[in-house]
């Protein structure tokens, strides 16, 4: 597979290996590109910003559609390769595709709605003749960096929504899972002006760094780890920024929840992906009266996720993204055991596997609860009600998306209110996400929202017009 710059495809000598994480086979190599390239990618977004802006919105929808019917027809290919680079279950991966899709034809839409507003000059003194109104424009260049847990929709997410606003695209995917993403762009690019969408791939942080800095760039789109966001907060200057720095995101279950709902919530948002989502279910608060209830079933269940081969339909979960990721997982449950959690099921790791596990008198203050732990992890933390509850909720530095189960509207009221998240579901776990939605979180979880009509939102500038 190779880079993408000003509609030609980029190869180099040195290569990264991208590996199945399943078996550990090389699929593919990527270019590492350097700095120099970053800076062509970039000198070639920037040139393309003209062919964007003079192009009518209905014609850049009719392309986003274009570009939506060919990677359907690609729809099989494309998710097979998500499998194989991130060892996501096959169903999973053709999820993904799914969605992404829905979320470029949601771009195609946005496109042609892009506002501006008129303003009643005349509510103030000097304003009493003139009319006024406001246009939404381009921003230019926006950096988009993706990681690899949803290497298509993730990406979409940033490239979309920036195309609809007729901007240009310097595209960095994760070099863990680059492959299907840079089909995509390879596809993109093939309907858009040269240029228009740039991918490129190589060491993080020195083209991280040039795409962050570069004084061409205008906004910066990044999803990923708080140390990293941190790092492009300083560095960003007075460029736009969405950060999505991944969450830590807690399903609190109370005694008058619908038990058997919560425990198919506990188990579909903590096992998902191997637990590698940035809104997995990564604590579960339970009310002491129901705790026993609620882990008994969610064992039950818990030892019902087929583990296995990723291209197997039958499977449920597979490997994390390396074995680094497991051994990480692996050292956090450790802790928590050596500090009094009981272990219920699970608990083990080979290669880059790492069992679904669910952990009993999990205490807040452990680091498996306090950091977002990466992997198919079910730690319970018992709590005598809603108060406390919420206290455990809001305990950590992150703040994405939160769920609570219960049948009381006072309750969920309180909820909504009082924990302090992007987003509140009642009734559904935290994993819940449809791609319409504003959806980004407080506190270390980030800045700004995604969601197609936000993203867009946020891809423009707004620019005043007065009629005197």
């Amino acid at each position: 597979m190779k880079m993408l710059i000003e509609g030609k495809l980029i190869d180099k000598n040195e290569k990264i290996a991208v590996e199945n994480p399943f078996n550990n086979e090389i699929i593919d190599y990527v270019p590492s590109g350097d700095a120099e390239d970053v800076k062509k990618a970039i000198s070639a977004a920037a040139k393309a910003t003209k062919s964007m802006k003079e192009m009518s919105s209905r014609k850049l929808s009719r392309i986003m559609y274009d570009i939506h019917q060919e990677l359907k027809e690609k729809h099989q290919e494309i998710s097979k390769l998500i499998s194989l680079e991130t060892g996501k279950p096959i169903r999973d991966s053709r999820v993904e595709m799914d969605r992404s899709l829905q979320t470029l034809l949601m771009a195609a839409e946005e496109s042609k709605r892009i506002y501006g507003e008129t303003i009643p000059m005349d509510a103030a003194i000097a304003g009493r003749t003139a009319f006024g109104f406001t246009i939404k424009i381009p921003l230019g260049v926006v950096a988009a960096i993706s990681p690899f847990n949803y290497p298509v929709n993730l990406a979409i997410h940033k490239i979309a929504p920036a195309l609809a606003a007729k901007n240009t695209v310097v595209f960095k995917p994760s070099t863990k899972a680059p492959l299907a993403a840079l089909k995509m762009a390879e596809i993109m690019g093939r309907h858009l002006p040269d240029g228009a969408v740039n991918a490129i791939t190589g060491p993080g942080g020195v083209l991280g760094d040039q795409l962050v800095t570069s004084d061409q760039v205008n906004k910066v789109s990044f999803t990923g780890s708080v140390a990293t966001g941190l790092s492009i907060a300083r560095k960003a200057g007075m460029k736009k920024l969405t950060l999505e720095l991944g969450g830590n995101d807690p399903l609190i279950v109370l005694d008058d929840a619908d038990i058997d709902a919560a425990v198919l919530g506990a188990v579909g948002g903590s096992y998902l992906n191997a637990g590698q989502v940035c809104i997995g279910v990564k604590r579960l608060i339970v009310q002491e009266s129901v705790a026993d209830e609620f882990t008994e079933q969610l064992v039950s269940r818990t030892q019902k996720v087929k583990t296995g081969d990723p291209l197997d339909p039958e499977t449920d979960m597979g490997p994390l993204i390396d074995e680094k990721a497991a051994l990480n997982v692996e050292q956090s449950v450790n802790d928590a055991l050596q500090k009094g959690a009981q272990l219920l099921c699970g608990g083990k790791r080979e290669g880059a596997f790492f069992q679904p596990t669910v952990l009993d008198q999990v205490q807040v203050d452990m680091e498996l609860v306090q950091r977002e732990t990466f992997g198919p992890v079910s730690p319970v933390i018992r709590v005598e009600n809603l108060d406390e509850a919420i206290k455990a909720a809001n305990s950590t530095p992150y703040g994405l998306q939160a769920g609570v189960f219960t049948q009381n509207i006072a309750n969920a009221k309180k909820a909504v209110r009082e924990i302090e998240a992007g987003s509140v579901l009642i009734n559904k776990q935290p994993t819940f996400r449809t791609d319409n939605m504003p959806f980004g979180g407080f506190k270390m979880s980030g800045m700004g929202k995604e969601g197609v009509k936000y993203a867009v939102e946020d891809m423009t500038r707004t620019k005043m017009v007065v009629i005197g």
